[in-house]
Parts: C-alpha cells; sequence; structure tokens
C-alpha cells in the first residue's frame, strides 16, 4: 500500500461510523411510514378526516373519532416513533365505546402529514393539534394520552405553549425520560455505535428534555404508565418522570407488560377509564404553577 494511503482510508472509515451513527442516532426518534394500512372504518368506526396546519405552515392530518354517546370528553393521542396512525389506532379504538371522543395525530412526515420529522417540528405539531382540539370542543374537558415518543413530545409541548391549565390530565404510557438517555441506551447496544455512545448522544439538545418540563404541567394530573417487562423504553424512564413531576401524579407499573402493551390489557383499560372519568370531571386550573 503507497505511502499515506492506509491513514486515508482510516478517516474515510471513521468517517463512515460516524455517518451510520449519526443515522442510527436520528432514527431513533423518526421513522415514519407514510402509507395507511387501514382506516377507522375498517375497524367499525365513525371517524372524520381532520387537516391542521402546524405553526410553520405544515398541513397536519388526523382522524377524529367521535364517542358513540354523549362524549364524557375528548382526548388527544399521540403515537410513538414508527409508522403512523393507522398502525396506532389499536392503543385507542376502544375508547369511542367508553364514552371519549379521540384526536389521532400524525406528526409532520408521517401518514398524510407534509414536511419531514424533527423534534422541533412534532413539538410544534403537537401544540398545534391541542389548539385545534381545544377550539373544537369549545371548553369540553380535554386529555392528552401519549405512547413512547409521543408522551415525551407531549410533555414538553404542553409545557412551552402554557396549554396545561386547559388539559383535564396527562397521561404517558412507556414514554422516555430524557432524549440524550435513551440515545446512549440504543447506541450501547449496537457494536458499531458502542463506543459513540457518549459523544453522539450529547449532539441531541437538552432543550426537549421531559424531567425538565414535567414539572411545570402541575397542577393537572399526570398519570406514567408503564410495562415492567419494556426492553425497549426501561421502566427505570418512567420512575425518573415520575420523581420529577409534582402532585397531583400517578405511576402504574404493569407487570408482564412490555413496550406500550399496558392499554392491550382490559383490566388497565377498566382502570384508565376510571381515571379519566375522575380527572375528566374536575375543573381545570387557573394557572400552572
Amino acid at each position: 500500500m503507497p505511502p499515506g494511503r492506509r491513514p486515508g482510508l482510516a478517516r474515510l472509515g471513521l468517517a463512515l461510523v460516524l455517518i451510520l451513527a449519526l443515522s442510527a442516532c436520528s432514527n431513533l426518534f423518526f421513522v415514519p411510514m407514510k402509507t395507511l394500512l387501514r382506516t377507522p372504518d375498517e375497524l367499525g368506526l365513525d371517524f372524520e378526516n381532520v387537516f391542521i396546519d402546524s405553526s410553520d405552515g405544515v398541513r397536519l392530518y388526523a382522524w377524529f373519532l367521535p364517542a358513540e354517546e354523549t362524549a364524557r370528553g375528548t382526548i388527544l393521542f399521540l403515537h410513538g416513533n414508527a409508522e403512523n396512525i393507522s398502525t396506532h389506532i389499536g392503543g385507542v379504538y376502544w375508547l369511542p365505546a367508553r364514552g371519549y371522543n379521540v384526536l389521532l395525530l400524525d406528526y409532520r412526515g408521517y401518514g398524510l402529514s407534509s414536511g419531514e420529522p424533527s423534534l422541533q417540528g412534532a413539538t410544534d405539531d403537537v401544540q398545534a393539534a391541542l389548539r385545534w382540539l381545544l377550539a373544537r370542543t369549545e371548553g369540553q374537558p380535554v386529555a392528552v394520552l401519549g405512547q413512547s415518543l409521543g408522551g415525551s413530545l407531549g410533555v414538553v409541548a404542553i409545557d412551552r405553549a402554557d396549554l396545561a391549565p386547559q388539559i383535564r390530565a396527562l397521561i404517558l404510557d412507556s414514554a422516555f425520560s430524557d432524549y440524550r438517555l435513551i440515545a446512549r441506551e440504543k447506541l450501547a447496544g449496537f457494536w458499531l455505535t458502542w463506543p459513540l455512545q457518549y459523544p453522539l448522544s450529547w449532539l441531541i439538545s437538552d432543550h426537549f428534555a421531559p424531567t425538565r418540563a414535567i414539572a411545570r404541567i402541575s397542577p393537572t394530573p399526570v398519570l406514567i404508565i408503564h410495562g415492567e417487562d419494556d426492553n425497549i423504553v426501561p421502566p427505570h424512564h418512567a420512575r425518573q418522570l415520575y420523581r420529577a413531576a409534582r402532585e397531583p401524579k400517578a405511576l402504574w407499573l404493569v407487570p408482564d407488560t412490555g413496550h406500550i402493551g399496558a392499554l392491550a390489557r382490559p383490566e388497565i383499560r377498566d382502570r384508565l377509564v376510571k381515571y379519566l372519568d375522575r380527572t375528566m370531571g374536575r375543573r381545570p386550573s387557573s394557572n400552572n404553577n
């Protein structure tokens, strides 16, 4: 090999590793799918196609599922990082039969929503959907249910927009507590990115850290649900969020349950409906201090 060739190859190899690692880091949070695999009517549900403009003009797509009888409230559902609302509807399709409207939002870049996903963009999208829903429901009770990434986005979006006083409850299912922490944990699980877990995780802004925002949600009730067998977002994330939150708060650790699996269990659904019935009946706070 000619002199100087080996260092050049080494630099090229390092650059490729960094590119792959940065791509893996980005894909931890956003793995969108454009194709809708089903629609609510295939599950026997009435629904309305909804288009919402985010603050920067990006057009967002959502489904509005009306309650089967007189609605006791409305839930904004924020799904996890992969696919789109058509594959996540299983988490909430049962709520209309229990007396709750549901708005399922696809963030920018997901499903029929335009744009490209990013943390700032997705946060803006959640705020836009929540404002649209509050205007649509005209003072009727609204809660937010976020699963995995959706829970983490919901905490920060509500805090930044100072919308907590208008929300009756925030429910986090399998949410992670910190973007840098979950990135380190995922990068550590792959031999190629293991040596870079700390330097790469520090490239992620802590401006979106849920543990920094969740305390400011109070006095809006916060419910944290997490499967004890979750190997995608380990349950220590739930405990960290619970410690950071202020009262009123609750933590449900569900045995023998994996990632976003709790709401597939009938007893957890029943328990959640009782929680919603109780919190949706409370009057919204005049402030969030």
